[in-house]
């Protein structure tokens, strides 16, 4: 049965109502204050019947108060003067609806039964409301496009099993994000999850990192220290840019997945671990084991069960939705008031061919946030880029904006002149260089290497 509780300092209409009411509700009854909100506090109640006079206190005060503790419950004003200011205070003050004494036992059943109605109405829409939000995001991940619900598909139907996973796609596409939805999403979510970037850590130091050190191992080593192998037992190891890794640590790491063991730098004793590998790299390892850039065995050990995350360009539908996400995120972050886009803003940055993915959506949002002077980010808050490309153009003149690329020009090509092209406008600064184009340091070092061998050669 529903839960009623009647709040009125006078006991004889408590106790009538109680009587009246008993056959259909559960009821409680208060005569102040203090009972009233203890007893919403303890009980799960629908309804109240609320006396607007209650000695001293007064009945719109104690509405507010009911609300705050329990925001759905549904409240019903009872008064002896009725007034057409208090019926308009008391719905402003949140009560469904307002009745006037002496009460006839018709009308109190019939408006409780519609109270209770709206009720059950106003929470199924809110559930259906949660479901929509649901759909349209996943552990964090923002989307309702195909690509994005086959994704969401596919981190259900592995994120509970052992086998490695190997993460694909383009800078910016949340390759993080789909490796802790998988994590914290399974039954390893208790355990930890460690993120290693294999391109910002030195080779020696990722060693130690990952494999950990025995007392004495090296000039420094004054205590022993698990690896981070060791210390994720029972968890999850993510191995951000995974094609960065050297190869004598890469011929390690498949020992680690072949045998599920770790030795410590200068150790002998092998420690048995427990942990999924999820790698992820927005390289081709194919082309680089063709290369002999990276071990094949390993390739074919990581990518068991292969995972590409789409870009912003295949899932262009999302982009209103993340827009949203950001704007609501960056203005909680930088401490402004809520934001939305003008229609002109919205068209340009709709029309935007996102080249660095989700992650350059962010930026761009953030910016604007930032920037913004009013509730309305307008064209002129957004960057250059966006601001000044014409809608729908994916075209832009060399020297000004990028560089120019031919149709039929070969892809190495193509990428030798964007890369060359930011090096130049970044004044020869490599890791601004690096991380506008979504590559490492060491790997822009080794595309330049191989261009001046080239041109030596040439």
């Amino acid at each position: 049965m529903p839960n009623l509780l009647i709040v009125d300092d006078e006991p004889a209409i408590c106790a009538s109502l109680s009587f009246a009411l008993e056959d259909d509700y559960t009821v409680w009854t208060a005569g102040d204050e203090p009972s009233a909100l203890a007893v919403v506090r303890q009980e799960a109640i629908d309804c109240v019947l609320l006396d607007l006079n209650l000695g001293h206190t007064s009945g719109l005060d104690l509405l507010a108060k009911l609300k705050s503790v329990k925001p759905d419950v549904t409240v019903i004003i009872m008064t002896a003067y009725g007034t057409i200011e208090s019926s308009v205070a008391a719905m402003k003050a949140g009560a469904y609806h307002y009745l006037t004494k002496p009460l006839h036992l018709d009308e109190v059943r019939l408006l409780l039964n519609k109270a209770l109605e709206y009720q059950h109405l106003h929470r199924q829409v809110k559930v259906l409301s949660e479901a929509v939000k649901q759909q349209q995001s996943y552990a964090g991940i923002i989307g309702k496009s195909q690509p994005m619900l086959k994704l969401y598909q596919l981190i259900e139907k592995v994120k509970d099993i052992t086998s490695s996973i190997l993460i694909t796609g383009e800078s910016g596409t949340g390759k993080e994000l789909v490796a802790r939805a998988i994590h914290f999403q399974g039954i390893r979510s208790h355990a930890p999850f460690s993120v290693v970037n294999c391109a910002a850590i030195p080779e020696q130091l990722l060693e130690s990192e990952l494999f950990g050190y025995e007392k004495g191992a090296f000039t420094g080593a004054f205590q022993r220290k698990a690896g981070l192998f060791e210390r994720s037992h029972g968890g999850t190891v993510f191995l951000d840019e995974i094609g960065e890794m050297p190869l004598a640590l890469q011929a390690k790491l498949l020992r680690v997945i072949q045998e599920r063991t770790v030795t410590p730098l200068g150790g002998f004793e092998a420690k048995e671990v427990d942990i999924r590998i999820i790698a992820a790299t927005n390289r081709n390892l194919e082309e680089e084991v063709a290369r002999g850039a990276f071990r094949e065995d390993l390739f074919y050990r990581l990518n068991v069960i292969p995972i590409r995350t789409p870009a912003l360009r295949e899932r262009r539908e999302d982009i209103p939705l993340l827009i949203e996400h950001f704007l609501d995120l960056y203005a909680v972050h930088l401490g402004k008031g809520k934001k939305v886009c003008s229609p002109e803003a919205l068209k340009r940055l709709y029309a935007y061919s996102y080249p660095g993915n989700v992650r350059e959506l962010a930026n761009i949002v953030e910016y604007a946030v930032a920037l913004s002077q009013g509730e309305i980010i307008t064209t002129e808050d957004l960057p250059f880029s966006v601001s000044e490309r014409p809608s729908g153009s994916r075209t832009v003149p060399a020297g000004q904006e990028g560089v120019l690329i031919p149709a039929g020009m070969s892809l190495e090509e193509a990428e030798r002149r964007i890369i060359l092209y930011t090096l130049e406008q970044n004044g020869g600064h490599r890791k601004k260089t690096a991380d506008q184009l979504g590559i490492s340091e060491r790997g822009l070092r080794q595309k330049l290497k191989q261009y001046l061998e080239s041109e030596a050669t040439s």
